[in-house]
């Protein structure tokens, strides 16, 4: 009986070493969740619908979208943390949801709760302001707000607007009335009606707009232009070196999953960021896509812990709090 007793644990210990190389395995045998941390409609929601249509063909299993928006998007990130390490939830991360959000009284650690895909893009952030805005570059907007001060009414819509916002201020000497929005939509309805002044968003969100002359496109918020917007002047180029602001996308899975999942599901990511049609989807976005070196796991953990480097002890100097 001791001897039988002895079999019987070592089969189970033997069966539970194997588990999650047969979870690997057989990954995916039913449809994957991509949690949208953003109502439907917007960019973040767009490219996880136009990466989603391309993966299901070449992972053999549905890939469905779920909005989850709220707190900046942390209500939908909170959901990947706590779900379970089977790569059956993905997140699509940016900045706003894994380095932003950080202004927020988080459930979960940004740090240690998941484990990085791939990059996808690097998103031109924009300032743009109204159609009939008294300036149509950065130096031109820095000479109006230095004449009339704290008259300028920002859209304060996500953590990397307001950044954007307080850094133009301590670069330029001049004052913002910061105006809050739930979101990009309300923000641009109403920056196209002129209700507000300037906007930051990424292009994806803006350009349209823009190329439709209905918005001035005043910088791009980074030290040189960006292909996919090659029409719009770095702050750089506006006499504003420093005001940069930045804008990505990538994938993301609950801490603990297995390595040979994340090689899967990057394996389809890469393959569809390699898709022309795809490039030129993304080019009429605005969005640059990422290098192949940062579409790996690694490439996108090296990124975002970059971007954490940088971009924490700004949040914190300047003591912002998500509303």
């Amino acid at each position: 009986m001791r001897k039988l007793t002895s079999l019987i644990a070592l089969a189970v210990a033997i069966s539970l070493m194997h588990a999650p190389l047969s979870l690997a395995e057989n990954w995916p045998s039913r449809q994957i969740t991509l949690i949208v941390p953003f109502p439907p409609g917007g960019s973040t929601d767009v490219v996880a619908r136009i990466m989603a249509e391309h993966m299901r063909r070449l992972l053999g299993q549905p890939v469905v979208i779920e909005n989850v928006g709220g707190a900046g998007g942390s209500i939908g990130v909170g959901r990947v943390a706590r779900a379970a390490p089977d790569g059956y939830t993905i997140d699509i991360g940016q900045w706003d949801t894994h380095v932003g959000s950080v202004i927020y009284a988080l459930t979960y650690d940004l740090q240690k709760d998941f484990e990085p895909i791939g990059l996808m893009s690097i998103n031109p952030q924009l300032m743009v302001g109204r159609k009939d805005l008294p300036a149509d570059d950065l130096k031109g907007l820095v000479a109006w707000m230095k004449e009339n001060p704290g008259q300028a009414r920002l859209v304060n819509q996500l953590a990397s607007a307001q950044i954007s916002g307080l850094l133009l201020q301590q670069l330029t000497g001049t004052s913002l009335q910061f105006i809050p929005y739930r979101g990009s939509g309300p923000a641009t309805t109403d920056l196209l009606a002129g209700h507000v002044d300037l906007m930051v968003a990424q292009a994806a969100v803006v350009l349209p707009n823009v190329r439709a002359r209905a918005l001035k496109a005043i910088a791009n918020l980074a030290p040189r232009r960006s292909e996919a917007v090659p029409e719009v002047p770095s702050s750089d180029e506006g006499g504003v070196p420093g005001l940069y602001a930045s804008g990505w996308f990538g994938f993301f899975a609950p801490a603990g999953t297995p390595k040979e999942i994340i090689a899967k599901f990057n394996g389809a990511m890469v393959e569809v960021l390699a898709d022309p049609a795809v490039r030129a989807r993304f080019a009429q976005l605005g969005l640059d896509v990422a290098s192949r070196e940062q579409q790996t796991p690694a490439g996108l953990a090296a990124f975002h812990k970059a971007e954490i480097a940088k971009w924490w002890p700004i949040i914190k100097s300047a003591n912002i709090k998500g509303e």
